[in-house]
């Protein structure tokens, strides 16, 4: 069985390693020091198009509906909660938005990963991922360094694996975040300093005692489970994406795109990237200022390494806070392909833009998805959305674990000591009212192309 179904290939050599086994046998690493590898499968690649058309299957709720085209031998090693089996959704207000005040005709949905039923967030097709495989290969501890998100959905699910995992995360870590993941019996060190601290540690911790450690946002375990979110547009939605924004920290999400597109190129059903637009929190933004600067200077050569480093960034918005943005030559060049941007969002309207989102739609999104929804009213107002886009915004996270936050978000609480202070209530009163707070802060500056 071993090798029948899939190989893990060096990217930078072209050397295969071999499966999973192999793969955590060499400690993670290519024979040339590298280890940035890519998955490849040996099942024809048009049973992947009957997966995308079909409209049930032995796994219709879940993204293991894919499990052909998935680096795992046997399904009964399979941990899931139903994630990856989630909706696109069609947010008229946005479309209707764009029209009116930026005169701007394109369709907006939405991919509800606030709806993945792991932790409510991105993360959890990865984790998924994750807990199979060190389920199947017998792997009892491992190391993880994140923001929150990730860590949060590793915890769980590597629970349910019998996986011990070590978490490190910055000291600004929300402390949702660090409470949830304890609740699982995982250890979480919190560290006095910022994320790059944090993984500094973490993979002092691994070398040390000799455990396995993510390998972040390329890690091949990450990739394989998130580039299931093409196939599921196509399959969900009538029209691809011509542009996808998403928030972004470290960027799994395009690097996981452009691979499952590459993989179905030749089966005709689409030619090429979305725009990738992804924005950033404007207090922690070292991808969007290398990007802006590379732009400014015509990307001269050597831009893909020119990036600043934020030390300790003082972000709003803690899953975030990457201020090593080791993947911004992956990212950046993913993105210069794809025709798109990286941007800031100024996350103090963060708020306002969840008020109006949660008003019109009901749905309630963390801060994080609150700069992928930020990130759409900045494109519109850069002029990076054209007439005829079909708009794709990654909701990547829900709020349940950011109280604090849907506190902030809540605006119609009135205290009162006596009936004479109640008065009745039109709750579309609050309409104009929040538009208002979000269209004075993104008046249009340019013209549709």
């Amino acid at each position: 069985m071993k090798n029948k179904k899939y190989q893990i290939r060096c990217i930078s050599t072209g050397e295969v390693i071999g499966d999973f086994a192999d793969w955590f046998r060499m400690n993670q690493t290519c024979p040339d020091g590298s280890k940035n590898v890519t998955v490849e499968y040996f099942e024809p690649i048009k049973e992947l198009k009957t997966l995308i058309n079909k409209k049930d299957c032995k796994y219709p709720q879940s993204l293991w509906r894919y499990f052909k085209f998935l680096p795992l031998y046997n399904e009964k090693n399979i941990i899931s909660l139903g994630e990856g089996a989630i909706p696109v959704n069609n947010w008229k207000f946005l479309e209707k938005l764009a029209k009116d005040a930026f005169g701007i005709n394109c369709k907006v949905f939405v991919y509800r990963n606030d709806e993945n039923q792991g932790t409510g967030t991105f993360k959890d097709a990865a984790a998924t991922m994750a807990a199979s495989i060190m389920k199947e290969h017998e792997i009892k501890e491992y190391v993880i360094a994140s923001t929150g998100n990730i860590a949060t959905a590793y915890s769980r699910y590597l629970a349910l694996a019998g996986v011990s995992l070590s978490v490190f995360i910055p000291g600004n870590a929300q402390l949702t975040h660090q409470s949830e993941m304890g609740t699982y019996g995982q250890r979480v060190f919190k560290v006095k300093g910022d994320y790059a601290k944090a993984k500094q540690l973490a993979a002092e911790y691994a070398k040390k005692y000799g455990i396995l450690i993510s390998l972040g946002n390329i890690d091949p375990i990450r990739v394989e489970a998130k580039r299931t979110m093409v196939f599921e547009w196509l399959r969900l939605m009538d029209e691809f994406p011509t542009v996808y924004i998403q928030a972004l920290s470290g960027g799994t999400g395009p690097i996981a795109i452009e691979k499952g597109i590459n993989e179905i190129k030749d089966l005709g059903v689409v030619d090429k990237l979305p725009r990738f637009i992804l924005a950033q929190p404007h207090r922690c933004n070292p991808m969007a200022q290398a990007w802006e600067k590379a732009k400014e200077n015509n990307f001269p050569e050597g831009w893909l390494h020119d990036y600043p480093i934020l030390e300790n960034p003082q972000t709003t918005i803690p899953t975030l806070s990457t201020g090593n943005p080791t993947t911004y030559p992956i990212i950046a060049n993913i993105v210069k392909r794809s025709g798109g941007e990286i941007i800031s969002f100024n996350e103090d309207n963060a708020v306002d833009i969840a008020r109006l989102s949660t008003y019109e739609t009901t749905v309630k999104v963390g801060p994080a998805a609150t700069v992928a929804l930020g990130g759409f009213f900045e494109a519109l107002t850069d002029g990076h959305i054209k007439d005829g886009d079909v708009v794709l915004i990654n909701i990547g996270e829900g709020a349940k674990r950011s109280p604090e936050f849907m506190e902030a978000v809540n605006y119609s609480t009135k205290i009162v000591s006596s009936i004479d202070e109640c008065e009745e209530f039109d709750r579309t009163q609050y309409h104009d009212q929040l538009l208002k707070a979000v269209l004075d802060k993104y008046p249009k500056k340019v013209e549709s192309k």
